[in-house]
């Protein structure tokens, strides 16, 4: 019986809002070396490159439904609500969404203006 051979790169993940870029190895719904599990969407799945078990993996991202730009799933541009959507697209279609997902957005927005302000306590 032959060993399995470990997972290749099959091509490179780019988010084109961030510019994170990662090998990944499979894209689709069901990763490869899990039993049972099934994606909610078509992901960029690489090999969880923190530890030796192969059935681990890393979701680096997917497609915009609206627009199809590839993008990781960090918060900073993208969200999942049944559906992959860059921030972008969000805030311009923010009224088609549940009113938690636009009070979501609304605090970003206070976050991401008050963050840059933000200095630092020289106070001694």
């Amino acid at each position: 019986m032959d060993a399995p051979k470990e997972a290749q790169p099959t091509g490179e993940f780019t988010c084109q809002l961030c510019g994170l870029t990662a090998p990944y190895m499979y894209y689709g719904q069901k990763p490869p070396n899990t039993r049972s599990i099934v994606l909610l969407e078509e992901g960029y799945v690489m090999k969880d490159p923190f530890t030796p078990d192969k059935d681990k993996f890393l979701i680096l991202g997917s497609h915009c439904s609206l627009c199809s730009r590839s993008v990781c799933v960090g918060t900073e541009c993208s969200l999942f609500y049944s559906k992959r959507f860059c921030l972008p697209c969000v805030n311009e279609n923010l009224k088609a969404f549940p009113l938690e997902i636009q009070e979501d957005m609304d605090k970003r927005k206070s976050q991401q203006k008050s963050f840059p302000c933000k200095k630092m306590d020289t106070r001694t």
